[in-house]
């Protein structure tokens, strides 16, 4: 029997990757893939599957419970898997709004519209449906010099993004332990690779190398990330989404923590040796900190390992050639995403720090 998947924000970064990953390695699925398209969504990261009607796409909000709630209906949904957020830190210090909305009350309402549809007169829920919720480390605060972020750290989240993704994951597990609802939370660490908006680290670094222009590094670049190639993410919330205990949290790590500085100085080296070799460090531009800046994340994936079989498979020096060079083989693209809203918003962002 095909499995009918409500896949929202699928044409975002981590998003299209999940839809072309799942389409590929199964065939009894159909994806239903709700997104906004807002700035950061891209019906050209969906071109590879045109055509394929197990995917169906729908632009619309998650917050409009009659959308929702029509796609329920009209397709027998019997598992989300909720990517759709606003996901950018800067952005939610600007507009903490607009997080608190798409991030907090549009997964109450897909999670509302999930109960209607699923819960039986007995309060009970037909076998395999299921609610993923795609969550981030972020919403753990901040580590010191050691240790991890396991499943059972406190959330203790320090900007508005965080915040908002901290409260979607509480009314998450409200579903779950007031009406039952079948749930599971991946938190993961930073991803990258394909189809990722340059307002984030590792494309803005490529993007802005490549040209020569100037690369900003906050603060002094020593804040710590835990990397992991997308699509090793991607396999981790299939493995939650087949397999995952009703229920409980998984959190999804590479074990490969950076610090950012080390991350666009290996950027440097490599568009260095493949592109231009007048590139080099002169470019790093350190500007202010941004607020509430974490100091370091670092993720135990130890709990998906035992319980999934999950591990990533993809050494950062591999992914991180691997993402530049679909970067400079996608120039179209990137040239596409940057040009307009994006450019008003690198110049507020970076250019007065």
């Amino acid at each position: 029997m095909m499995k009918n998947i409500l896949v929202t924000g699928g044409a975002g970064f981590i998003g299209s990757n999940f839809v072309l990953y799942m389409l590929k390695e199964h065939k009894d699925i159909c994806l239903i893939n709700l997104d906004k398209l807002t700035y950061a969504g891209n019906l050209e990261n969906l071109k590879g599957i045109e055509g394929d009607t197990r995917h169906v796409f729908v632009q619309g909000d998650i917050g409009d419970a009659v959308l929702v709630g029509e796609l329920f209906k009209k397709y027998d949904i019997d598992s989300v898997v909720n990517f759709a957020a606003e996901s950018h830190v800067d952005r939610s210090i600007e507009n903490p709004g607009v997080f608190a909305q798409t991030n907090v009350m549009g997964t109450v309402n897909l999670l509302s519209c999930a109960r209607k549809a699923w819960e039986q007169e007995d309060g009970s829920y037909p076998k395999g449906v299921k609610f993923v919720q795609v969550s981030t480390d972020e919403v753990y605060g901040s580590l010191g010099e050691t240790g991890f972020f396991t499943e059972s750290t406190p959330l203790c989240p320090h900007s508005p993004y965080s915040a908002s993704k901290a409260s979607a994951d509480l009314f998450v597990m409200a579903w779950h332990d007031t009406y039952g609802l079948p749930v599971n939370i991946t938190r993961c660490s930073n991803n990258y690779g394909p189809f990722q908006f340059p307002e984030k680290l590792i494309p803005l670094m490529i993007h802005n190398a490549c040209h020569k222009k100037n690369l900003p590094v906050y603060g002094d670049g020593l804040n710590v990330r835990d990397w992991l190639y997308v699509e090793d993410h991607c396999k981790a919330i299939d493995k939650v989404l087949r397999g995952g205990a009703t229920g409980e949290v998984y959190n999804v790590g590479g074990h490969n923590e950076r610090t950012n500085i080390d991350i666009v100085k290996k950027i440097i080296g490599l568009v260095n040796e493949k592109v231009d070799k007048s590139v080099d460090e002169t470019l790093i531009q350190y500007v202010a900190d941004r607020k509430g800046h974490d100091r370091r994340y670092g993720i135990d994936p130890e709990k998906i390992q035992k319980a999934l079989g999950w591990s990533p498979e993809t050494a950062f020096e591999d992914g991180i050639e691997r993402t530049i060079r679909w970067y400079l083989d996608n120039d179209e693209w990137l040239q596409d995403v940057t040009s307009g809203a994006y450019m008003e918003y690198y110049e507020k962002m970076y250019k007065n720090r």
